[in-house]
Parts: structure tokens; C-alpha cells; sequence
């Protein structure tokens, strides 16, 4: 990882994720399920540019939060995975969810993975992270029944509920 301004974590920490961008493609890959680099730039809610999103990637590979992988499916295809140590960032991704739901003008679809992830503790947490685990790093597949499908569930309900007219 790159050495920052000062040795104190909360700078390093800030140093690292602290940009617009970088805790979204982190949360897209981990909560979205997006592994590649054209499902992230097509499916960020928030619109990254190509070359941001090029930029950072290559900034979390390097920093050893995301892993390249060649795609079987395709040559020129890249499959990004989590790694152990974003995987640990998961606690600090249900915090941040949690406090920008209470705090913030949020909208219910894009609130309710948060909102579950706060209820759900430590608990759900740990599950998620083991369930990471075992899709980014042993190559399983993703479960249908584990804790992604849950938020992906809750998720897909509330922006169905946005949609109705009232």
C-alpha cells in the first residue's frame, strides 16, 4: 500500500478511500455483485466516467483491496475480486450505510440494504463477509439463499414499491 502524509491510520485509511469514487466501486462490487469492468461502469447508480473507474480500479488493485483475474469467458475480459482485507471493510460499509440512512436524504430502495445491514449487527455481517469470502476468494459460487440474495431481494422490492404510482 501507498505510504501517506503521516503514519496515523485514520489519515492512511482516509488517504485510501477518502476519493468520490473508490468506496462506490468498492460497494459495487461487494453489494452490486459486478466483477467486471462493463458491468461496473453500466450499473454505477451514480454515473463513473470510463476513466475514472479505469483509474480506480487499477488504485484498489494496487492498494491489494481488489484482485485481477483473467475471465475465461472472454481474453480480453477481467474479473475483479474482493480480497481479505476489503472484505473486513464490511463493517465499516454497514456503519457508513447505516449512519447516511439516518442522517441523509436518502431514497427507500437505495437505504434498505443499509437499513438491514445496521439491523442485522455483527451477525449478518460475519455471514456476509464468510459469504464473500467464499465467492471472491475460493471461487464459489454466489449462494441463492445467502446474505447478497437477501439485500438483492429487499432491494429489488423497495425499487418496485418506488416505481408504483401513489
Amino acid at each position: 500500500m501507498p505510504e501517506g502524509k503521516s503514519g496515523c491510520p485514520i489519515n492512511l485509511t482516509a488517504e485510501l478511500l477518502g476519493d468520490r469514487w473508490s468506496l462506490v466501486v468498492l460497494r459495487d462490487v461487494m453489494f452490486g455483485g459486478h466483477r467486471h469492468f462493463r458491468e461496473l461502469l453500466t450499473h454505477s447508480v451514480e454515473g463513473i466516467a470510463s476513466n475514472i473507474l479505469a483509474s480506480r480500479l487499477s488504485k484498489l488493485v494496487e492498494a491489494g483491496l481488489l484482485s485481477r483475474h483473467d475471465d475465461p469467458s472472454h481474453r480480453q475480459k477481467i474479473d475483479y475480486r474482493l480480497t481479505e482485507a476489503a472484505i473486513e471493510l464490511v463493517p465499516v460499509m454497514a456503519q457508513l450505510g447505516a449512519w447516511g440512512s439516518r442522517w441523509l436524504p436518502t431514497t427507500p430502495e437505495l437505504s434498505i440494504r443499509a437499513e438491514l445491514l445496521a439491523a442485522g449487527g455483527p451477525k449478518m455481517w460475519q455471514r456476509f463477509m464468510d459469504e464473500l469470502r467464499a465467492v471472491h476468494l475460493k471461487g464459489r459460487p454466489q449462494p441463492a439463499d445467502g446474505v447478497l440474495a437477501e439485500l438483492t431481494l429487499a432491494y429489488e422490492r423497495a425499487a418496485a414499491a418506488a416505481d408504483r404510482p401513489r
